[in-house]
């Protein structure tokens, strides 16, 4: 399994930025809580999965199988 940051340094640069004006939680969730901390639940059950190839939520992170 391999994780990496989105090609587009453009979005990496603006949710990078989200990131931080929020203390770390996702900035395409409204809620702050455990589950919307980035690496996000979502993803982090997404990426539990073997057979789950793709993005996360906010296209920050993306898998590779």
């Amino acid at each position: 399994m391999k994780i990496r940051f989105n090609e587009n340094e453009d979005i990496v640069k603006e949710i990078q930025a989200g990131l931080k004006a929020r203390d770390g939680y996702c900035p395409c969730r409204v809620f702050k809580n455990e589950d919307t901390k980035c690496m996000c639940k979502e993803f982090r059950d997404q990426i539990a999965d073997e057979n789950f190839e793709g993005y996360c939520h906010c296209k920050l992170y993306y898998k590779e199988k």
